[in-house]
């Protein structure tokens, strides 16, 4: 049964849940009996709550305090605007609508604004919802800020430290099992390999399994959260190219150089996993750069010094390795880069500038990131607006109905307001079944109880770990009991009613969940389903495009700033699908048919994205500005090919219309470019090889991503069953 099953790693929900059972009482309990008034008990009872259950942020100590410091203050303008507007229904409401919006929608700045919405939101509606006169602002306030300081001293000193979450565990334990596998595949040791091979492919499959079933909700800042959530698919690009499908025996014109790469590929991997794992060690990232550049100053070198010119095959199968390992320190350097950043440190510039993602480095800054998602393509937008809606019409309806303890209908809203129809009509069954069973157990406290206001404050402690600690380690619908019960206790030592509070709460949230049905029907019903699939194909052209700017970089030297404007589409793009897709794991159950496949289809758009940044990145190893334009030709129809099936591929999903085999290779051209080049190979003019090899591996990418077609297909194929 989900009600009784447990689930707390590390008990941290307990310790959380414990220190909103120390605070909240005894805050309460100070504004109640000792302050005597009673606003100041109102706010201080229900600010302390929202600031020790409703949030919990992470990250350093300092980011941690600014933002519970940030959250006071929000709480605070939303205290006097709500009292402001408490008297009239029609401005309550339109206030509502806009503010419901603005802290909804702020989400997409940075993950403490996204984590902190429903407590800063609370403010706003109980002072709303209790219309009282202006005169009551200053206790209110008063009350606000008693629970404000308890809450911040209570999260910076009360067991301040959280434990590492599991998702960062799986990640350090699949950059620990990548790195004993790239050691053996350096020992050369097959037994090893074939051994490793399979259990880093576990491991990195136990994470993205993990990742597949954690709903997503931010509780951090935005780097380190999403530098954690990029892990998955780096490591999983990372896998790929440490144990690709096969490989052919050939000649490693730079064994020595290539040996000394991977040496440093291992230690950048180890000490990511140590440093997710809490360790302060630091990833030697000049040593991953040093190596890599060895790696080709040797090929360069080396190259004309070969006794013969090999034919096309063999000089391919020569330059594989090296081709191979350059990926691996780039990608190797990510992670380390993403490891630093989930730890929350700051992240070290890039040699490549659009080598780390949207998430990681600010290539987009706050305001292009509120352009981006304010459309009807974003997630963001769509429940913002979803959310004013529905909040505003929870308050009308608290203030014109007259019903007693209004604000727990705009609180009902609040809590199963889902993205789509289905998700909110599951948690109004899952919200009513745990409001029953608290209004049975409070109900039975207070009977039991009678008018020993004594006993009532000795259960308050009792029934605020419950409410605490229910909905993060066990259910929904456990936190609803728990939360129930804490308002039975609460409201009969504020005014006694006995039982009948029950009732009253049991009407009013009621209405609130009619609410949210009614909404979820009226706005975008359908959630992030479809919503995902617009953006898959979206970020499919958009990488796309990248891909095809970066190679005409790469072949013409055309214009950087036309790469860097993919570029930036493509990390747009990267952003807006990260959303959807978080939003259609938080809709769906941990059964849900096609999450495996869902998955495989996001993590193919970012390797398309990766494919388009190292070749951003060749067009950019040239320092001398020697094109071979002539040979780079007949990478054109390739590239072209590549693109129009990955765009294609992207409309299929968009419209559930057949997915397109795998395209025809354009064998003609390359083997005119693998010609072209060996022959400046074979030439006196040295200043040609560098960017032959930056053509030959470029080949090889656009190779990669042919072989990914056939994946992607089959995967693509089953969303539509």
């Amino acid at each position: 049964m989900r009600w009784l099953s447990v689930s707390d790693p590390g008990l941290a929900s307990l310790r959380s849940a414990a220190r909103a059972a120390i605070v909240m009482p005894s805050v309460f309990a100070i504004a109640d009996n000792v302050i005597a008034d009673a606003q100041i008990a109102t706010f201080a009872a229900f600010g302390s709550f929202a600031m020790l259950v409703l949030v919990e942020f992470g990250g350093p100590v300092r980011s941690r305090f600014v933002a519970y410091v940030s959250l006071a203050s929000v709480g605070a303008v939303n205290i006097t605007l709500g009292t402001l507007c408490s008297r009239n229904a029609w401005l309550a409401a339109g206030a509502m609508a806009l503010i419901g919006f603005a802290i909804l929608f702020s989400g997409v700045i940075n993950g403490y604004f996204a984590a902190a919405a429903t407590a800063a939101l609370l403010p706003f509606v109980l002072a709303a919802t209790i219309p009282a006169p202006f005169s009551a602002l200053l206790a209110r306030l008063e009350g606000w800020a008693f629970a404000a300081g308890a809450a911040i001293c209570a999260h910076m000193f009360l067991w301040p430290q959280r434990p590492q979450s599991s998702l960062r565990s799986d990640a350090a334990g699949a950059c620990l099992a990548l790195a004993e596998l790239a050691d053996a595949e350096l020992a050369r040791d097959q037994q090893a390999v074939a051994d490793r091979t399979h259990a880093a492919g576990e491991a990195v499959a136990i994470l993205r399994r993990r990742f597949l079933a954690t709903p997503h909700g931010p509780t951090g800042p935005t780097t380190p959260q999403a530098a954690l959530s990029s892990l998955v698919d780096e490591l999983d690009w990372l896998l790929s190219l440490l144990a690709p499908p096969e490989r052919m025996p050939g000649l490693d014109v730079c064994a020595e150089e290539n040996g000394e790469a991977v040496a440093a590929v291992v230690a950048a991997l180890r000490d990511a996993g140590a440093r997710l794992r809490g360790s302060d060690v630091q990833p030697d990232l000049e040593r991953l750069h040093a190596t890599r550049q060895a790696v080709a100053r040797a090929l360069v070198r080396r190259i004309p010094e070969l006794p013969a010119i090999p034919d096309d095959q063999a000089l391919v199968s020569g330059l594989e390795p090296a081709f191979r390992i350059r990926a691996l320190s780039y990608s190797a350097r990510q992670v380390a880069v993403y490891a630093l950043a989930a730890s929350g440190e700051a992240v070290p510039e890039t040699e490549d500038e659009h080598s780390v993602t949207r998430s990681v480095r600010s290539a987009l800054q706050a305001t292009e990131q509120l352009t981006v998602d304010a459309s009807a393509r974003s997630v963001w937008f769509r429940n913002s607006i979803r959310g004013a809606a529905g909040l505003a019409v929870a308050v009308f309806i608290a203030q014109r109905s007259g019903v007693q303890h209004g604000f727990w209908v705009v609180l009902g809203t609040l809590s199963v307001l889902r993205s789509n129809a289905l998700g909110t009509g599951w948690s109004i069954v899952s919200a009513l079944g745990g409001t029953a069973v608290g209004i049975v157990l409070g109900a039975g406290l207070v009977l039991g109880i009678g008018t020993h206001e004594a006993v009532l404050w000795a259960v308050l402690p009792l029934a605020v770990l419950l409410a605490s600690y229910a909905p993060r380690a066990i259910s929904f619908a456990a936190g609803q009991a728990g939360f129930t019960v804490v308002l039975f206790v609460l409201f009969n030592l504020i005014q006694p009613t006995g039982w009948r509070v029950g009732l009253v709460r049991l009407e009013d949230v009621a209405i609130g969940f009619a609410v949210s049905l009614g909404v979820g029907l009226l706005f975008w019903p359908r959630g992030a389903a479809g919503l995902l699939r617009e953006n898959l194909a979206f970020a499919y052209q958009r990488n796309a495009d990248y891909v095809v700017a970066a190679e005409r970089q790469l072949v013409e030297g055309a214009d950087p700033a036309a790469s860097t404007a993919a570029a930036q589409a493509a990390d747009a793009a990267a952003h807006r699908l990260d959303d959807a897709f978080r939003q259609y794991l938080a809709e769906r159950s941990p059964q849900a048919v096609n999450r495996e496949s869902v998955g495989t289809l996001i993590a193919g758009a970012a390797r398309l994205r990766r494919a388009a940044q190292s070749l951003s990145s060749l067009a950019r190893m040239d320092d001398g500005g020697v094109r071979l334009e002539r040979c780079g030709v007949n990478l054109d129809a390739e590239v072209q090919a590549l693109r129009s099936w990955y765009v294609t591929l992207g409309d299929a999903l968009a419209h559930s219309t057949t997915v397109p085999p795998p395209h025809v290779r354009d064998a003609i051209g390359r083997r005119r470019l693998l010609e072209c080049v060996r022959d400046a190979v074979a030439g006196d003019d040295k200043a040609m090889i560098r960017p032959a090899l930056g053509l030959l591996w470029a080949s090889q990418h656009l190779d990669t991503l042919w072989q990914l077609e056939a994946h992607l297909g089959r995967h693509a194929a089953r969303t539509r069953s």
